[in-house]
């Protein structure tokens, strides 16, 4: 198994919309038979982090779910409502060991 952490620095002041839109987007990805993601804010580090966290069974499963995804016409719709909220970002992958 693994664990996909898509790891976003929002801009100031956008945190509250940004997770407005990922609940929006847990509909979307339920609705295209994808893994229910696990969303994380920031503690300490760096202020506006938020984290979307999903898991796989493997690499094959992640690269069918973001090609199904990114064809996605709802996807995409929301993901350019999402773009300006995002002032970076960058993706983690884990393999879980237990």
């Amino acid at each position: 198994m693994i664990v996909v952490r898509n790891v976003f620095q929002l801009k100031f002041g956008k945190a509250k919309e940004a997770m407005a839109l990922m609940k929006e987007s847990t509909g979307i990805l339920q609705r295209q038979g994808e893994p229910i993601p696990r969303y994380l804010t920031d503690l300490t580090g760096p202020f506006y982090t938020l984290v979307m966290e999903l898991s796989y069974d493997n690499l094959a499963a992640l690269e069918k779910s973001q090609k199904e995804s990114m064809s996605s016409k709802e996807f995409g719709e929301w993901y350019q409502r999402f773009i300006p909220l995002v002032e970076s970002g960058h993706r983690e992958l884990y393999t879980v060991i237990s």
